[in-house]
């Protein structure tokens, strides 16, 4: 394992947790169709209320495995498996709602880092 991948899932998991903790209830520039939370950014793709929370689990525990996954690096391909998913998901749709380039940036910037890990 080398340094640049332990950077990039520090800065994974520390941007997943600052999501989903600390402004899942704020707007921010970033923000699908200009919404002003995590939760009705999903509602503005047209997903369903159950997959904010499937959505949820799912971020925090690969950003959770890609923590442990320093320590344990057998746990860093299932997390950033699960994150390059996840992300390319959020690009979608992003494109799907007619977002501007720099909505979509976060989420490409994490599927980058995302796939750089797996090779």
């Amino acid at each position: 394992m080398n340094i640049v991948s332990i950077f990039f899932q520090i800065i994974i998991a520390l941007g997943i947790f600052n999501v989903w903790f600390l402004r899942s209830s704020k707007a921010t520039p970033y923000r699908g169709k200009d919404t002003t939370s995590l939760q009705a950014e999903f509602a503005a793709y047209g997903l369903p209320e159950w997959m904010f929370y499937v959505v949820g689990v799912l971020k925090l525990s690969a950003a959770i495995a890609l923590l442990l996954g320093i320590l344990i690096p057998s746990l860093v391909i299932p997390g950033a498996s699960v994150m390059a998913v996840l992300m390319l998901g959020a690009v979608v749709m992003h494109v799907k709602v007619k977002d501007p380039i720099n909505k979509l940036l976060p989420a490409s910037i994490v599927l980058l880092m995302s796939i750089f890990l797996l090779v």
